[in-house]
């Protein structure tokens, strides 16, 4: 696969002292600061911190309602935080609009599809690079074929409607729309969400290979198994606070996470 998913073609992030290729590790590419987020008078999210480091796949593990959507649109700029800081590649975007932090490379793909029923596959993919420059037609067609070879599916059915389409082939429209946006941060909101058990192990599959490209990925999910096996790391988010992180395979042999998301005792 060629670089246009590669996250690393972007501008580099500035070393700890403030200046190009200096000393010390790299800003995290996101970095979630004592975030709270309400809806009237509820409080979503309680003060959560957490960061994704250049090229990791971290995934966000909770159980519904727990805040998973709420963190994932507040990063998106959906939600807007009424305490704590939102930063991406050391910049604060928390009040940043969310068209301008798709402009930065932040691409969302939401919790059930919303693809565009009403429009082929085409045309599906075509608005994924609404605000995105080609260089050339000849590199537009180069990130088409990007999405064909990850998806063989979509390139046989682009003139079909998406929504005469699978479950699983609308989630695999979802993010080759979003993959045509060239993300920096892709961000992945329930991606198994009421897929058959094949087709998600074929969608994790298909994350873990957009990963190993450079693309950085927050992933949302309540499927452990899948996600924390393949994950740089993890956090478990309960009743809008983290709970617990660590490295991905850690979290998943953890009694209380095995206890809670896979049935195991």
């Amino acid at each position: 696969m060629t670089k246009s998913f590669d996250a690393g073609s972007r501008e580099a992030v500035p070393g700890d002292d403030g200046t190009p290729g200096g000393p010390g590790p790299k800003a995290p590419v996101l970095e979630l600061r004592d975030v709270v987020i309400h809806y009237g008078r509820i409080k979503a999210l309680h003060g959560i911190s957490l960061s994704v480091q250049a090229g990791e796949l971290v995934t966000l593990l909770g159980a519904n309602g727990a805040g998973k959507s709420t963190t994932m649109r507040g990063i998106s700029g959906l939600n807007k935080p009424t305490e704590g800081s939102i930063r991406f590649n050391g910049e604060d975007i928390t009040t940043l609009k969310p068209h301008e932090r798709v402009a930065r490379g932040i691409i969302q793909v939401p919790e059930g599809r919303r693809i565009f029923p009403g429009m082929t596959v085409l045309e599906n993919l075509d608005m994924g690079c609404y605000g995105r420059k080609f260089e050339s037609k000849a590199a537009y067609a180069e990130a088409l074929d990007e999405v064909f070879g990850l998806f063989p599916r979509l390139g046989e059915r682009q003139k079909q409607y998406g929504g005469t389409m699978s479950g699983g082939e609308q989630q695999m429209l979802a993010i080759g729309r979003a993959l045509m946006a060239r993300p920096s941060l892709l961000l992945l909101d329930e991606p198994s969400m009421g897929l058959a058990p094949m087709v998600i192990r074929q969608i994790f599959e298909i994350i873990a290979k957009i990963n190993a490209t450079g693309t950085t990925i927050l992933l949302v999910e309540q499927n452990a198994q899948q996600a924390l096996s393949r994950s740089t790391r993890g956090y478990i988010l309960e009743t809008g606070s983290i709970t617990k992180e660590g490295p991905g395979r850690e979290l998943l042999h953890d009694d209380a996470v095995r206890e809670a998301y896979l049935g195991v005792a």
